[in-house]
């Protein structure tokens, strides 16, 4: 591996674990505040029991982040299987810093993606937690649809929010690249690399809508 190629492997593993820290940072947060809220109910019995139930399913995924992300980073072949479509939408909501009004629409209902199950939420995560972020401080509604195109899986999300500035649009996927106060900008540039990891494609329709292709 000579010194160039060196240097762009050691910056795309700092591009995902900045990521990574992102992400944990959320489940974290989630972690905080119910350890908080079971300590405040402590006298009553059984009364933390669902606060600390919540603990353990945000160390879980907090776990299962680490390691679906870090296994891309280090560039491993990924596992992919079928999954269902409706099934895998969910996922990609756990976590989420913020409301939105989610609608689904997989037809037929019981279409199927061939996907790593951890990468193929995380990416639909980034796509929501964009959206959510980008239309504070107002509630975002967003369409997931999900249809067969030929051999291959079509996933549209699109929201009712301000839509992404015309002029970032073309460089959108490259990492760093954000019109957001706060934003790390990573977070597309990771989507892009799942979605390259499944022999996929993803891309921008009009301001709004993230189209993406995966293998069915």
């Amino acid at each position: 591996m000579d010194d160039d190629a060196r240097r762009k492997r050691f910056e795309a593993i700092g591009e995902i674990a900045a990521e990574i820290a992102h992400e944990l940072r959320n489940a974290l947060q989630i972690v905080s505040a119910n350890v908080y809220l079971a300590r405040q109910s402590a006298g009553a019995p059984g009364a933390s029991e669902p606060f600390l139930a919540k603990v353990e399913r945000s160390t879980r995924i907090a776990q299962g982040i680490v390691d679906d992300l870090m296994a891309l980073a280090r560039g491993e072949a990924i596992h992919a299987e079928p999954y269902p479509v409706a099934d895998l939408l969910p996922l990609g909501r756990e976590l989420l810093l913020g409301e939105a009004d989610h609608i689904d629409d997989v037809d037929p209902p019981d279409l199927e993606v061939r996907a790593h199950q951890g990468l193929a939420a995380r990416l639909l995560h980034v796509l929501y937690e964009n959206a959510i972020q980008a239309s504070r401080p107002r509630r975002v509604g967003i369409t997931t649809r999900a249809r067969r195109a030929g051999d291959r899986v079509r996933i549209e999300v699109s929201d009712d929010g301000p839509g992404v500035p015309e002029k970032i649009r073309g460089t959108l996927f490259e990492p760093l690249v954000t019109e957001r106060p706060g934003g790390t900008g990573l977070g597309l540039a990771l989507a892009r690399r799942i979605v390259d990891a499944h022999g996929g494609s993803i891309a921008l329709r009009g301001a709004s809508t993230f189209a993406i292709e995966l293998p069915s």
